[in-house]
């Protein structure tokens, strides 16, 4: 789980610095990472619960600006030695105090905080927001504060303070018990409420110590956080410690009341830890968010099927046209007249096969040299001869892609906001597609040659069955040899024009097919419907799908990738399975 959310966080960021450029999304995104941020804290700590259980009681003192945190955590300690400054953002990295556990092993630091790199509290750099420092801190009698490492916190409202969230979100998520600092003016902020209502599913033991107050208004001050706590939460009002404001500036000790208050409260929240029940707190942050975390993500998938739905729906239209205006088409198909030819050839009488396949050649000559000179002059040899059907073939390839970019354009037009993958998906598209069309249509003659086995064997079991009416073949022979006799007498009279590819062979067909049909019955309609659905089938597998579908569907891999989650749903589908474990609680993997 730990590994996903880590993946979560980094694609969010890479999505901010390199796609999102509206306000209102990048302000969501920003929330979304900064949830993840603390989800990540919040599950190492998991971890070190059960390996470094010896570990130090963490406490983090968080507030808005300018409510004296520093001070507070200088009160707690009852030692001057957090840095105080009256400048707005004075603190900029956490800081941590060793009250009274200095020979701890604080080694594992390093790891919780990652690429934060811990340095000397003099050393700390305001420009340089990637870093934390740790230093040993006397607890000077008295002091109501239990042996602890204390956080001295950055705020979390002011302009810069975005820059350094993640090192507030990083050491909260690591905390064991949290001290809220407010004040009068700051109390009712809407970023107070909304850092609280974050926290509350990590049940940590909350105080509140409300500085600067003025007597006469502590009273409708503590009522009015109270009621504010209530609806931002729905778990019970912490203890409330005040601190009324001082002439000097800063309080320096403790008020009697106050110090008991604070005791008792320190006391009650170490004795409200449960880290037995953490896995339980840490389902229960992950499932308040998760579905927001992951909305983009399914947009992209959301995305991602709806291609492929575009795809099925365009092939599924383009194999209709085609079987309409080709394999339907009475005047257009052609593949299995190019069958019965076929059969023509073999119905030739033995022996004079020969004879007249060779004075076809010679009576033919001039149609095939007219044929195999172009129109100005170019060899025809260049260029290949393309059939009606390859033609058509690739004017529903032609048509297949116009209907895909105009899909494309309906789904921007449809959801502009969520219209980012499309766009990118255009893009890629026009890239890649003259690319697509030269393989279809290479694709297409590969096939069209290929297929030329079908119509021979078609040609082979016609034959074989008119074998089996001797009868009915001699009289097909004879017509065929009748035929070919008056094409070549013909042919000679008018000087070997060639009416024989011309004229002569099509009405031979046509009066050669009404014969065959009347002494076979229907047999040659259901040959003839069984090349339909194989060519179909062919046509469907290796062009529509292999060569368009296919390669069209690999286009998303084409996307930058830093501009999409790329997060597959069996990867979420595993992490979902974490989520839902009962037994063990989360598994870190």
């Amino acid at each position: 789980m730990l590994d996903f959310i880590q993946l979560l966080k980094n694609r969010y960021l890479n999505l901010i610095t390199y796609q999102v450029s509206d306000d209102t999304q990048v302000t969501l995104y920003q929330q979304r990472i900064e949830q993840l941020i603390l989800a990540e804290s919040f599950l190492k700590k998991g971890q070190l619960i059960s390996t470094h259980s010896e570990r130090a009681l963490q406490v983090a003192v968080i507030g808005p600006t300018q409510v004296g945190k520093s001070s507070i955590v200088n009160l707690l300690l009852n030692n001057t030695i957090a840095g105080v400054s009256a400048l707005a953002g004075y603190t900029v990295h956490p800081q941590g105090f060793l009250a009274g556990v200095s020979g701890h092993d604080h080694q594992w630091l390093e790891g919780h905080f990652g690429d934060f790199r811990r340095v000397e509290m003099k050393d700390l750099n305001a420009q340089d927001y990637n870093a934390y420092s740790l230093m040993p801190a006397d607890k000077v009698p008295p002091t109501p504060l239990p042996d602890c490492l204390l956080w001295d916190l950055p705020d979390f409202d002011s302009i810069d303070a975005a820059g350094y969230r993640e090192g507030v979100l990083t050491t909260i998520g690591l905390a064991d018990i949290v001290v809220l600092v407010v004040s009068k003016e700051k109390y009712a902020d809407q970023s107070v409420w909304e850092i609280m209502a974050l926290l509350e599913p990590l049940k940590l033991p909350t105080i509140i110590i409300v500085n600067k107050l003025v007597a006469d208004s502590q009273q409708a001050v503590l009522l009015s956080l109270s009621d504010k706590w209530r609806q931002a939460r729905k778990d019970a009002v912490p203890t409330i410690i005040p601190l009324n404001y001082q002439s000097s500036g800063r309080l320096e000790t403790w008020p009697q009341v106050e110090f008991e208050s604070a005791r008792r409260a320190f006391t009650e929240a170490v004795s409200q830890r449960r880290p037995s029940e953490q896995s339980s707190f840490e389902k229960a942050y992950l499932n308040q968010h998760w579905q927001g975390w992951l909305a983009p993500i399914r947009e992209e998938e959301t995305a991602l099927k709806t291609w492929g739905q575009l795809l099925d729906h365009a092939v599924k239209e383009a194999l209709a046209q085609y079987e309409r205006d080709y394999l339907e088409h009475p005047h257009h198909y052609e593949t299995f007249q190019n069958a019965l030819l076929e059969l023509l050839t073999l119905l030739e009488i033995p022996g004079l096969a020969k004879i007249l396949s060779k004075i076809r050649r010679v009576l033919t000559w001039p149609v095939r040299q007219v044929f195999r000179w172009g129109r100005f002059g170019k060899r025809s040899s260049d260029a290949v001869d393309i059939s009606q059907e390859i033609n058509l073939l690739n004017q529903k390839a032609e048509h297949f892609l116009i209907q895909i970019s105009e899909k494309i354009i309906d789904q921007i037009d449809d959801e502009p906001e969520k219209a980012q993958w499309w766009k990118e998906m255009n893009a890629v598209m026009r890239s890649n597609r003259q690319e697509i069309m030269e393989g279809f249509g290479q694709a297409a003659l590969v096939y069209h040659e290929d297929f030329q086995g079908e119509v021979e064997d078609i040609a082979q079991r016609l034959y074989r069955k008119l074998q089996d009416q001797p009868a009915v073949l001699n009289s097909l022979r004879a017509t065929r040899l009748t035929t070919d006799s008056a094409a070549i007498a013909l042919a000679i009279k008018t000087g070997g024009i060639g009416l024989q590819d011309l004229i002569i062979t099509p009405l031979m067909l046509s009066v050669t097919s009404l014969l065959a049909e009347s002494a076979l019955g229907s047999y040659i309609g259901r040959l003839e419907m069984e090349l339909k659905q194989k060519q179909l089938a062919t046509v469907k597998q290796q062009l529509f799908l292999a060569a368009m579908k296919v390669p069209m569907a690999k286009l998303p891999e084409q996307m930058e990738q830093n501009k999409r989650f790329n997060i597959s749903l069996d990867r979420v589908e595993q992490a979902e399975q974490q989520l839902k474990e009962k037994k063990h609680g989360l598994r870190l993997f």
